[in-house]
């Protein structure tokens, strides 16, 4: 009982906070430095990359539709006056996440940022990837895992190459991570009990994914000068809700605010100099630490976690 009104407390809470004390315009100059946005044709992810140009980032658009993409990048573009630059990634396509991760290696030794901000929200059920995932765990969890792990040598040259200032990743959770109770290992992949547990609980489940492999990058590379976080980026207008029904949507919509707010956490995490200090801190809106789902710090399941996303890819 007592977890239960935790929680709610919790949500109330991000779900309507306080101004924040962070801007886009406390970004400092980001001259040199190479940035990937995962989903960053619309909007959070195009937010945050329009933060990131107007101050002189170099930002690749990591996206699926090349058509979209192109065009948030002609959008921005006319926008900021600097130009994005288009990255084939398909998050639900494990061949296509490494072909993306070895096109950029072959461009940039070093990534000072990432933001794997791209994700699916509440689709049909019986979705998959293209190698038979659960859509949503397949490209929220598996995906980005797989994009960042590939990513890590250029990663780690730019914190060494910074003195640890750079060499970060943001990964965008949700508020829905509160309410997943643990991880149910047999519904990552189309089975019975996938399909019993519903599409929102599957939403949830792999928000909750988001925030352990977060806190498991920290573990594992955090002394070779990784620093991973996750956060709650706020209750958002954006295209995330495009899978829900018609009643579910509008009183979502009641209490969702614009698409900006939703930039203003990755940005504080990703661009500030008190992002060094975020190892392992999951936050929430707007620019504020908050507290993570509890089974989130379960090392055992991070472990076991991560065992199982490494057998995944060991043939791709």
């Amino acid at each position: 009982m007592g977890t239960s009104i935790s929680i709610i407390r919790s949500m109330i809470d991000q779900g309507f906070p306080p101004k924040s004390k962070f801007s886009v315009d406390d970004i400092s100059d980001l001259t040199g430095q190479v940035v990937i946005v995962t989903g960053a044709n619309t909007g959070v992810g195009k937010e945050t990359a329009k933060a990131l140009l107007n101050h002189n980032a170099k930002v690749y658009f990591a996206a699926r539709d090349k058509e979209r993409a192109e065009q948030a990048i002609k959008d921005l573009k006319e926008e900021t006056g600097k130009e994005g630059i288009f990255l084939q990634l398909d998050l639900s396509d494990l061949p296509s996440v490494k072909r993306a991760a070895e096109e950029f290696l072959k461009q940039e030794p070093q990534l000072h940022i990432l933001f794997n901000n791209a994700g699916v929200m509440a689709p049909p059920v019986d979705q998959l990837t293209k190698q038979g995932y659960d859509l949503q765990f397949g490209t929220n969890v598996l995906g980005h895992w797989y994009f960042t792990k590939l990513l890590l040598p250029a990663l780690l040259a730019a914190s060494k190459a910074t003195n640890g200032e750079t060499g970060r990743v943001i990964h965008t959770s949700s508020s829905g991570s509160l309410l997943a109770s643990t991880l149910k290992f047999e519904t990552f992949k189309d089975h019975p009990s996938r399909t019993k547990a519903g599409t929102e609980y599957l939403y949830t489940q792999s928000k909750l994914g988001n925030v352990i492999i977060a806190n498991e990058f920290t573990r594992r590379y955090g002394d070779e000068g990784l620093v991973s976080c996750s956060l709650n980026p706020g209750n958002l207008q954006s295209d995330l809700q495009r899978h829900l029904g018609p009643i579910t949507k509008k009183l979502v919509e009641l209490v969702l605010y614009p698409t900006p707010y939703g930039a203003l956490t990755q940005l504080w995490a990703g661009t500030s100099e008190e992002g060094v200090n975020m190892n392992g801190k999951y936050l929430i809106p707007w620019a504020r630490y908050g507290t993570a789902n509890p089974v989130a710090q379960d090392e055992k399941l991070g472990r076991d976690l991560w065992t199982w996303l490494e057998e995944q890819v060991e043939s791709i």
